[in-house]
């Protein structure tokens, strides 16, 4: 292994001693036949120059410049710092062909990651990218089910700043699984995680009344995912006529009897309802 590195910090020191120099970063991964090599320069907040290779057996089939049309300024890797890694060799499906996910970050306030997955295409002998934008709390992969399948567990950014402020909103759980070239919103095949969640925010809401807009929210969305919409509305009526409906951004966010009905429309819109 000591052999192997010699090269590459000869390389950086090299760089290094020239001014102004651009240091190149390398991170790979591996997984049976199917390796993954992602270079880019520069270090928080600006990087540029950001490229990725995928090989299997051996033979390179993919080899082309990152980009992403959800990221408004070039992207930068998912961990901002470059601590972690951003690439990675994981077989989602459990099907004995690994992919490999790329993570991004968009940049900005509270903001933002995005997942690439880069599947091979049987047909023509590439990897194909699709991309999923999991906003402020990114995505963990995680095999939930102990069933070698793996999921990406976040939540919907959406909630952020629809009734309250940044520090007074909460956003439902969200589970997405990546199969045959495609996300696909899975979050209800997981109803331990959901009533988890829905507990938290309630907990989080009974504390916070004076803002609790923001927080009752993702509760409503996940008690809605898992039937309960009877009680979603007996207690929505409850804590409105407790006098409990606030938001920290009034008067530009509604409170009482227009947040009920504006929360309705925006869990509608969102497919909750």
């Amino acid at each position: 292994m000591r052999s192997r590195l010699i090269g590459p910090l000869v390389a950086i020191a090299a760089l290094l001693a020239l001014p102004g120099a651009a240091v190149a970063t390398t991170q790979t991964s591996h997984l049976g036949n199917v390796a993954a090599t992602f270079t880019f320069q520069g270090k928080f907040p600006t990087f540029s120059h950001l490229h990725l290779t995928i090989s299997n057996a051996g033979q390179v089939l993919y080899d082309a410049p990152v980009s992403s049309r959800l990221c408004p300024n070039p992207c930068t890797p998912g961990d901002p710092f470059a601590h972690g890694q951003s690439a990675r060799v994981l077989d989602l499906e459990s099907n004995g062909q690994p992919d490999v996910v790329l993570g991004l970050y968009t940049g900005g306030a509270h903001c933002c990651f995005v997942d690439q997955v880069y599947s091979l295409d049987p047909g023509t002998m590439t990897y194909v990218s699709k991309e999923q934008y999991f906003g402020d709390a990114g995505a963990a992969i995680k095999d939930l089910h102990h069933d070698g399948h793996l999921e990406f567990v976040s939540t919907n950014d959406a909630f952020y700043y629809a009734f309250g402020s940044f520090a007074d909103s909460g956003a439902p759980i969200q589970i997405w699984a990546f199969s045959a070239g495609r996300f696909a919103d899975i979050t209800r095949k997981f109803p331990q995680l959901i009533r988890r969640d829905a507990a938290r925010w309630w907990r989080l809401f009974t504390h916070n009344y004076s803002a609790g807009e923001g927080l009752i929210a993702p509760w409503a969305a996940d008690e809605y995912l898992l039937g309960h919409s009877q009680q979603v509305k007996r207690t929505l009526a409850r804590q409105l006529k407790l006098g409990h409906l606030h938001s920290d951004l009034s008067p530009q966010v509604p409170s009482g009897r227009k947040f009920v009905a504006a929360l309705q429309r925006f869990l509608h819109k969102q497919g909750y309802v």
